[in-house]
């Protein structure tokens, strides 16, 4: 194979060789020059993160055991530069502990010396084919989503552009452990979008643990956050993990984390640099490998200004800004949502109802809906437990959306005593019912009124209803 070819396959990659043996760097380099790779090097951790802030790497591979800065020091300094780089590290002392600690910090593979010439190129080769297959499915993730007109996320169902310009995004951040700010209006969904970036994720298999940092009493919240010794304190019967140690290697979700006291903001502060914990009581830290993911319906940047939130905690946080609109903002995608909400309810309430009235769904598209989707989502319940067909109509929904509530008597609707009258009074009734619940499709209200189309026609016509 020529070098031409090799070019082909590796793309050119930039890759950084981090190691204080100049002979293992030469070596290296020699090799994988000849690969294809653009290759520099660095003879420690340190010299290595100077590299990182001048220039972008496909990869990187790093020494476990240097002077100055070793290997392990060097993941944990640059995790937020290494977002977009896969790390191989290497290492003649290594031990499956020793790996497993550095794939928690972000390595994607572990190497122990000495090692065969092809396996160094096998292990990037194999990584460079992790990310095509990665970046395929994206791609394949939009064009399915161009055909079908519509986006499913985690549990996030979505067609309108500004909610589909935040799920691509999400998707993209989904793959790496930076950490994540969630920003919205109660009710616009920031718990199903946490949720569905770690099971995007290499996170997935692994705990996802969600916490209401306003739903604590301030005096637990640093034993709920970092756990407890027994005996700590009165009521402390037993030892406590905390939450962040029950998210180990999974991702911890902080809601509402505007709501934190300034005294903890500074633990929590330390726990995100550091990556350790001590529980209440305890004098030794504890390693945690947890991905946080914030949310909060508060203006974080507001809040800096009035001495409310830590300036520095703000800027840990917001390393990925996602914002979610409002319901109000994202108006296309009431409709669908509509649909998707009556799906559920359906199996959950164990009734037979299929669909939604184009009368209604142009009621619900008209309200405000100052409590976003979780607000949409109880209108639907409400409707579907008052329906009495297989459709939700106007009269189901509330009267603040401008429903009647069809509350008349008898006498009013007849007008009298013939039952002849009545009949006719009542099937035009119902048949105008029919007809504006399928949006005038003739076929579709046959099928509700349990009578032939051409009945439905003659009927149609008897009673002079228009269309």
């Amino acid at each position: 194979m020529t070098k031409e070819d090799d070019m082909g396959r590796t793309g050119g990659a930039r890759l950084l060789i981090i190691d204080d043996e100049a002979n293992m760097r030469d070596m290296l380099s020699r090799l994988l020059r000849r690969a294809g790779y653009r290759v520099e090097t660095a003879a420690d951790g340190q010299q290595g993160i100077e590299r990182l802030a001048g220039e972008h790497y496909d990869f990187v591979l790093c020494d476990l055991k240097m002077p100055k800065m070793d290997g392990m020091q060097f993941l944990k300094a640059a995790r937020e530069r290494l977002s977009a780089t896969t790390v191989i590290m290497m290492s003649a002392y290594g031990t499956i502990d020793t790996a497993v600690e550095a794939m928690k910090h972000g390595a994607y593979d572990y190497i122990s010396k000495p090692f065969k010439i092809d396996e160094v190129v096998l292990t990037l080769k194999k990584a460079q084919e992790r990310e095509r297959l990665k970046r395929e499915n994206l791609v394949l993730r939009e064009r399915i989503r161009d055909i079908e007109g519509d986006c499913r996320f985690g549990r996030l169902v979505a067609k309108s552009r500004a909610m589909l310009e935040v799920i691509r995004l999400a998707e993209k951040v989904a793959q790496y452990d930076t950490t994540v700010l969630i920003s919205g209006e109660s009710g616009t969904g920031k718990e199903l979008m946490a949720q569905a970036i770690h099971q995007a994720g290499d996170r997935a298999a692994r705990p996802f643990v969600a916490v209401n940092c306003g739903g604590i009493p301030e005096t637990l919240l640093e034993s709920e956050f970092f756990g407890h010794r027994r005996g700590a304190f009165t009521g402390a019967v037993s030892d406590k993990k905390g939450l962040f140690r029950e998210a180990d290697g999974g991702t911890l979700f902080l809601d509402e984390i505007g709501e934190l006291p300034l005294a903890l903001q500074v633990k929590l502060l330390r726990v995100l640099q550091e990556s350790e914990v001590r529980p209440v009581g305890d004098s030794a830290t504890r390693r945690v490998d947890v991905r946080v993911i914030a949310a909060t319906a508060r203006d974080l940047e507001a809040e800096v200004q009035r001495g409310n939130f830590r300036e520095d905690l703000f800027f840990r946080l917001n390393v990925m800004p996602i914002r979610l609109p409002p319901l109000r903002e994202r108006i296309e995608d009431i409709p669908l949502l509509s649909r998707h909400f009556v799906s559920l309810l359906g199996r959950r309430l164990k009734k037979d109802i299929e669909g939604i009235s184009p009368a209604a769904v142009a009621m619900l598209v008209k309200h405000h809906w100052p409590g976003n989707v979780r607000e949409l989502e109880n209108v639907i319940e409400r409707a579907a437990v008052l329906a009495e067909k297989r459709i939700i109509l106007p009269e189901n929904l509330p009267p603040e959306l401008g429903a009647r509530t069809g509350d008349r008597r008898m006498d009013d609707i007849f007008g009298g005593f013939s039952l002849k009258t009545a009949r006719r009074i009542m099937e035009k009734r119902l048949i105008s019912r029919a007809l504006e619940a399928t949006g005038g499709n003739r076929t579709k209200a046959a099928r509700l009124l349990e009578i032939s189309h051409p009945s439905l026609l003659q009927k149609i016509k008897l009673y002079e209803i228009d269309l």
